[in-house]
């Protein structure tokens, strides 16, 4: 059961052995859960204690962007202006993005869709291919935990933010997820494919733990 108080979701859990309280990296979302019974003076004063760490922690969360004409854009890595124009849908140019006056949030996550799921396609094409997999269908999503994912039917699923992320970034996700048509775990022998199919594999990761989060600080609303 979830209720809240002030601005922190309290949740009551009968497999929580203590509380605990966590800061979502995405939006500033305060979660605190609580053994199942725990009176709400009890989590009060839990809350109160832990105020300062609480305050801390989302100072260092990515202020939210709505996404609009005026603001920069990251496409492929790169920071590009966002214009209004007499468009009917987002154009991606060389040093810039043209987007309609009105709902241009909307129409620029249309065209960020269309651009990752044509980059993720030939990515996995060559992939696959090279490791004799099988891809039974593509999906994009908008997912918080995860940038892809590899089901045991060959279904690939990626976050189509990852057209915002370097190039190199994107290519890293399908050959991992590729990967795991033939390694569904992440053993030695799993990430010795991914070095095959991306040598550079290792240099990828960090980018993702420490930039990836701010990918989701744009809202297309």
């Amino acid at each position: 059961m979830n209720t809240q108080s002030s601005d922190v979701n309290i949740r009551h859990s009968a497999r929580a052995r203590r509380m605990t309280l966590r800061v979502s990296e995405l939006d500033g979302r305060a979660t605190l859960t609580v053994p199942r019974g725990t009176s709400d003076r009890a989590a009060k004063t839990f809350l109160n204690d832990n105020s300062t760490w609480l305050d801390r922690a989302r100072s260092r969360v990515p202020d939210i962007i709505v996404v609009a004409a005026g603001i920069d854009l990251p496409v492929e890595g790169r920071m590009l202006p966002v214009r209004a124009g007499l468009v009917k849908t987002a154009k991606f140019l060389e040093d810039h993005i043209v987007a309609p006056e009105n709902n241009t949030g909307a129409a620029l996550r249309v065209a960020l869709k269309f651009a990752a799921k044509t980059r993720l396609d030939d990515a996995v094409s060559r992939y696959a291919a090279r490791v004799g997999g099988t891809v039974n269908r593509i999906t994009l999503r908008d997912t918080r935990s995860r940038w892809g994912s590899c089901s045991g039917r060959g279904n690939l699923m990626f976050s189509w933010r990852l057209i915002m992320a370097p190039p190199d970034v994107l290519k890293y996700v399908a050959a991992h997820e590729v990967a795991h048509l033939q390694e569904m775990n992440h053993s030695p022998a799993f990430w010795a494919l991914v070095e095959r199919l991306f040598p550079d594999y290792k240099s990828m990761r960090p980018w993702l733990r420490s930039d990836g989060i701010r990918l989701h600080r744009y809202r297309f609303d």
